[in-house]
């Protein structure tokens, strides 16, 4: 009832992840980033303690791939998980359990994996990572071009209702997160005309964190 992607941009460094679901509030359960370290995305049947684990791991000083089987080591019922991460050279890594849900398979390369479960056919995994492969621009255009890819290969077996895509870079917090947790309409497409609207502002947010006497003005009434 998910698929998703994790990301690193080779040329800024930064980190993201786009994910989809059936389920409500996909996000906000299986999403997991950290500025300088990688990206995971834990799913299918989900244990969220699995992302913070993997991050950790790979903050250490271990590959994504070692991180992998930390997480398979010290994870509980891991046949039941999926689990995709990319670590800070770009190497990737996917675990995929048997008891995962209805059609499930998974693609990856350098800089990008992607996988799910209970899917329409089992090139989705593929297109969206041939999606964000041929894609360029800012790693959230690309991310919204790879979730696009997936959707129009199939998606879903069934209708999708909420997603999310967060992006983190040189800070504490992500950059961007953005959520649509439940929508009888399109929730990727609902998360794309966010990122249109929050993408030039987004190094406007970065900096009044760091800096608000160096910030922007805030564009709203009652602003001078």
């Amino acid at each position: 009832m998910t698929f998703s992607l994790v990301a690193r941009c080779a040329e800024t460094g930064m980190f993201g992840i786009a994910i989809t679901s059936s389920s409500p509030a996909v996000a906000a359960r299986c999403s997991f980033a950290r500025a300088g370290v990688g990206a995971v995305a834990s799913q299918n049947v989900t244990d969220p303690s699995l992302g913070p684990l993997a991050l950790d791991l790979m903050q250490s000083g271990q590959s994504a791939a070692e991180a992998l089987n930390g997480v398979i080591a010290r994870g509980k019922f891991t046949e039941y998980r999926q689990v995709l991460m990319v670590d800070a050279l770009g190497n990737t890594a996917i675990h995929s359990g048997p008891n995962s849900l209805g059609i499930w398979t998974q693609a990856q390369g350098l800089d990008v994996a992607s996988g799910g479960n209970l899917l329409a056919n089992e090139g989705i995994p593929q297109a969206i990572v041939d999606g964000f492969t041929e894609s360029t621009g800012h790693l959230g255009d690309r991310l919204i071009a790879a979730m696009q890819a997936g959707l129009a290969a199939g998606g879903e077996a069934g209708p999708i209702h909420s997603a999310g895509m967060k992006i983190v870079d040189g800070v504490s917090w992500p950059v961007a997160d953005l959520r649509c947790d439940w929508t009888n309409e399109c929730p990727i497409e609902n998360i794309a005309t966010a990122w249109d609207i929050y993408k030039p502002q987004l190094d406007a947010y970065v900096q009044r964190a760091l800096d608000p006497r160096e910030a922007p003005s805030y564009g709203v009434p009652g602003d001078q």
